[in-house]
């Protein structure tokens, strides 16, 4: 069991993914912090990933996890802060990877893409998988420089 939180959104095209991996997160013993959407009616995926932004931080929650159609305007979406590293993965070396060498704090998912499954253990590995620091701490760095 954990005690950390972890902010889960999608938008309308995420959402039956969003809430198979909420249930999941459920599972494993994190506390959720949900910000929608929660129902299938249309909504912009910009206002959720800009809502993971400030939920993290603000201190909300330690990482998070998006859904929306393609996982590409989610990412780009949250990418636009520079707290955020959000890596779109579509399978289990993706998300090791994103943790390993990134230290990506925000794990994003193609609904209409990725077979709940493939995104359960997506999702496990992402969580599980400690960043590696060393040279890589460096070059994190950099990411979170303003311009």
């Amino acid at each position: 069991m954990t005690s950390e939180i972890i902010a889960i959104a999608s938008d309308h095209a995420g959402f039956e993914l969003k809430s198979a991996l909420q249930q999941e997160l459920i599972d494993q013993g994190y506390d959720i912090l949900d910000l929608g959407t929660n129902s299938l009616n249309s909504a912009d995926y910009p206002d959720f990933g800009y809502a993971m932004a400030d939920a993290l931080k603000d201190g909300h929650a330690a990482r998070g996890v998006l859904v929306c159609g393609s996982g590409i305007g989610m990412s780009i979406a949250a990418n636009r802060y520079r707290q955020i590293r959000a890596a779109l993965v579509q399978d289990v070396e993706a998300a090791r990877m994103s943790r390993l060498h990134n230290d990506a704090n925000v794990v994003c998912f193609a609904g209409r893409v990725i077979t709940p499954e493939t995104a359960k253990n997506c999702l496990k590995t992402f969580l599980s998988t400690e960043f590696e620091g060393g040279r890589h701490a460096r070059r994190v760095e950099k990411l979170s420089r303003p311009l």
